[in-house]
C-alpha cells in the first residue's frame, strides 16, 4: 500500500445526490489518483421506511458504478467498498471505520457524504499531515473553519476545537479516542474546564457530552474534543474553508436547515500555503469565533434543538414499531 498519501475514508448511507456531489468534488483533486479511497455504507434500519431503503439501494448502485468506472485507477488509486450488514448509525460507523483504517495506515482523511471539497483539499490535508506529523500537540487537521474575517489570520491557524467536517489525523492521536460516558470521565471536568471547552462560556459544546451521557443523542465528535483537551492539544484550521457542507437541507440527522450560516461564501482554492511555525491558539481567531457564536447564538441554538428533536422523533418511532411488533407497550 502507498504510504506517501493518507487514505481517504468516506461514510455514506442513503443520500445519493449528496454522495454523488461529494465524490465528484473529490475526483477533481489531482492527488485523488494517487490516493486509496475507502467507502463505508451503512445498512438501513430493519424498520426503515421503504423510501429510505430504496435511497440506500440507489447509493449502493452509485458506488458500484464509481468502482466500475475506476478502471486502471482513472479517479483513485484503489476503491474499497465496505457495506455494513446491519445499521451501525453514523457515530458507531465512523468510530469503527476510522479505527480500522487509521490502524492500518497510520494516517487518515475523513469525509461524510455531504462534504463537497475544494480541488486542493487533498494537497492541504496531506501536506499538513506531513508538516505536523511529529508535533503531538497538533490533534487533527480541519478542512472546515468558521466563516469569519480572515484578515490577519494567515492561511491557517491553531485553535482548540477539532472539527468533523472534512478532517485528518494520525494513529498515535486517535489511539486515545474513546466514547467515554462514565461518571468518572464526566466528573473529571471542572467548571473552569467546561468554560474553556465552551469557548470561555460563549458556546455550549459541553452540552453535547451531557446529551450523549443522558442517551438523548449519539454522536462522537464531542468526545474527540474532550480527549484533545485532556492532552492540551490543538487543531489546525484553514482561515477560509476547504469544504462546503451541503447537508443543510434537512436530509441528515445532524444538520438542520439553519446551518448555511456556517458555510463560507466561497470555497478555498489556494495552495501552496504557509503553515504556522508556532503551535499556539490564535487569540485573534478565537475572538472572532466567539463574536460569531454570540451573533448567531439564536440560530445555532435552533439548529441544535432541531437536531435533538429530529433524533428524538426517530427514536420514538423506532420504539413504537418495536412495541407494536412485540404486541406490548412501552
Amino acid at each position: 500500500m502507498d504510504s506517501t498519501l493518507a487514505p481517504i475514508v468516506l461514510f455514506t448511507y442513503n443520500r445519493p445526490r449528496h454522495t454523488k456531489a461529494t465524490l465528484e468534488a473529490l475526483k477533481g483533486n489531482l492527488l485523488a489518483k494517487q490516493s486509496h479511497l475507502y467507502i463505508y455504507q451503512d445498512a438501513p434500519k430493519q424498520n426503515a421506511p421503504q423510501e429510505q431503503k430504496d435511497s440506500a439501494l440507489e447509493v449502493t448502485k452509485l458506488l458500484q458504478e464509481v468502482i466500475a468506472s475506476n478502471e486502471n485507477g482513472i479517479y483513485f488509486k484503489t476503491i474499497t467498498l465496505i457495506q455494513r450488514e446491519r445499521n451501525f448509525g453514523l457515530a458507531d460507523s465512523i468510530i469503527d471505520g476510522v479505527t480500522s483504517i487509521i490502524n492500518k495506515h497510520g494516517t487518515i482523511i475523513v469525509l461524510e457524504d455531504d462534504i463537497v471539497v475544494s480541488p486542493v483539499f487533498l494537497d492541504y490535508m496531506n501536506t499538513a499531515l506531513k508538516v505536523y506529523a511529529n508535533e503531538k500537540k497538533v490533534w487533527s487537521i480541519a478542512g472546515w473553519g468558521y466563516p469569519i474575517d480572515t484578515q490577519g489570520l494567515g492561511d491557517c491557524y491553531f485553535w482548540r476545537v477539532p472539527h468533523c467536517w472534512g478532517w485528518a489525523s494520525w494513529g498515535d492521536r486517535w489511539q486515545y479516542f474513546k466514547r467515554d460516558m462514565s461518571l468518572n470521565f464526566k466528573n473529571s471536568f471542572s467548571k473552569s474546564d467546561i468554560a474553556y471547552i465552551n469557548l470561555d462560556s460563549v458556546a455550549d459544546y459541553f452540552s453535547h457530552f451531557t446529551l450523549n451521557h443522558k442517551g438523548k443523542i449519539k454522536t462522537w465528535a464531542i468526545f474527540n474534543y474532550l480527549i484533545a483537551y485532556k492532552h492540551n492539544a490543538l487543531t489546525l484550521c484553514p482561515s477560509l474553508s476547504y469544504i462546503k457542507q451541503i447537508g443543510f437541507d434537512g436530509s441528515g440527522v445532524h444538520c438542520g436547515d439553519n446551518g448555511n450560516i456556517l458555510n463560507a461564501s466561497k470555497i478555498n482554492t489556494k495552495f501552496p500555503i504557509l503553515f504556522p511555525d508556532t503551535i499556539v491558539e490564535s487569540t485573534l481567531a478565537l475572538q472572532r469565533i466567539r463574536d460569531f457564536e454570540l451573533t448567531h447564538k439564536t440560530t445555532i441554538t435552533k439548529r441544535i434543538a432541531h437536531k435533538i428533536q429530529k433524533i428524538s422523533t426517530i427514536m420514538q418511532k423506532s420504539l413504537s414499531v418495536i412495541a407494536h411488533r412485540g404486541g406490548g407497550s412501552i
